[in-house]
């Protein structure tokens, strides 16, 4: 769902994740040639249900990731910085095969942090931000996310 058109160099995507609507964000910000994609969870938005494996929430927050960044004209291709959140650090090891397979290849510039997330069943939360290529709108053929 895109909000308010795709005429304006500003809008916002959202995904149908309750926790937007709840706390006041959405999924990514579009600013020209920018997109912001805020932290993301490994819930399943759909079914708003989240695995106990750090791995697959990774896999998880990468589709989620993906289908936003698709939205906005971009792949993972185009994306410059992430930032890896944790509540545990020996979580953060086991993740690295999917987001390699991801971001390998691409290199953004990357951080992670250990911190608390919102909900003890989050074992991981990704942000990405991204540049849109000049052929945004266009035709692109998109890679699928990982998993």
């Amino acid at each position: 769902m895109i909000h308010p058109s795709d005429d304006l160099p500003r809008r916002a995507i959202l995904s149908g994740s309750e926790f937007e609507e709840r706390i006041g964000y959405v999924r990514a910000v579009v600013d020209g040639d920018r997109v912001h994609v805020s932290g993301t969870t490994g819930f399943d938005y759909t079914a708003m249900t989240i695995s106990d494996d750090v791995v697959e929430q990774a896999e998880q927050c990468l589709r989620n990731i993906g289908a936003a960044l698709t939205e906005a004209g971009c792949t993972f291709a185009d994306v410059v910085r992430v930032r890896y959140l944790l509540p545990d650090r020996a979580d953060f090891e086991p993740c690295w095969p999917v987001l390699r397979r991801c971001f390998g290849e691409v290199r953004p510039a990357a951080t992670m942090m250990v911190c608390g997330l919102a909900d003890p069943r989050m074992r991981i939360e990704i942000e990405v931000d991204a540049r849109r290529p000049a052929t945004a709108g266009a035709a692109r053929t998109v890679s699928p996310p990982p998993g």
